[in-house]
């Protein structure tokens, strides 16, 4: 089952207590990778990850929001040149090794084929690549909750996720919580919401989150083996080719003559 982009544009963009929801992953997001911090870098999000991706339009080198076929894609961001692109879940049209920074939101928990998603992310990624999923908690009120977008397709718990993400060859970096306040549209909820996340920070195995994130990188080891070996002449028999210097191709073949005399005689 997979999101349609009316319904996640109206949520995030036009529902209260999404607007709420957008302004709690950001900051979560921009507490790990500061916009400073990516100056000059290739930024992309994969699902509906273009609110998250705002604040690094003014110092990424290029930032792309990457919407899968079945959810469909939208303009974005407004009023600017468009950064969107709809393509295939498993075939994106990002050059190999080419991010530094990935997010993925409301795109793993609706994935036909979660694994290779998850290598697809791999290829792009260049060594030393960092990317920060965001899924359902299973565990939350608002994995059961049909309302809101974090209700539709598979939910995860923190192992869960770190399991998958690690047969898939990352290496998990950081992992951690959000989104305390219920699915509710209620003023309350919605007025003290940061106020729950800066509680829920503190007492997390109390307050049951909404969202699990977990920041993971790629990391390439250096080749090893008998092909991976240098093979460095020793000194002496750099010295002894030179006292002693072996003939060979077309000298070796001609005959050296010596004044009035024939070197074969």
């Amino acid at each position: 089952m997979h999101h349609d982009i009316d319904d996640l544009r109206r949520f995030y963009y036009q529902r209260a207590l999404g607007r709420v929801v957008q302004r709690i992953l950001r900051d979560r997001l921009m507490a790990r990778w500061e916009p400073d911090s990516c100056h000059g870098m290739n930024v992309a999000g994969y699902g509906f990850a273009a609110p998250m991706l705002r604040p690094y339009l003014r110092h990424a080198r290029r930032v792309t929001a990457l919407m899968p076929g079945p959810q469909g894609v939208m303009a974005w961001p407004a009023g600017l040149p468009n950064h969107s692109v709809m393509c295939d879940e498993t075939a994106w049209p990002i050059e190999t090794g080419s991010l530094d920074r990935l997010v993925m939101l409301h795109g793993l928990e609706t994935s036909d084929h979660p694994a290779a998603l998850l290598a697809e992310a791999w290829r792009t990624l260049g060594p030393g690549g960092r990317m920060m999923v965001m899924v359902p908690n299973r565990s939350g009120l608002w994995a059961a909750s049909d309302g809101t977008p974090f209700g539709f397709g598979r939910s995860y718990t923190t192992g869960q996720i770190q399991a998958q993400t690690r047969a898939a060859g990352f290496v998990g970096e950081w992992h951690g919580s959000a989104v305390y306040i219920p699915p509710s549209d209620r003023r309350f909820w919605l007025r003290s919401a940061q106020m729950w996340e800066r509680t829920g920070a503190r007492i997390s195995r109390v307050l049951i989150a909404g969202v699990v994130l977990v920041e993971l990188s790629k990391q390439v080891r250096g080749a090893v083996g008998p092909t991976a070996r240098v093979h460095v002449p020793s000194p002496l028999d750099i010295l002894d080719g030179v006292a002693r210097p072996k003939p060979g191709g077309r000298l070796a073949a001609s005959p050296v003559k010596r004044r009035g005399v024939d070197a074969g005689s």
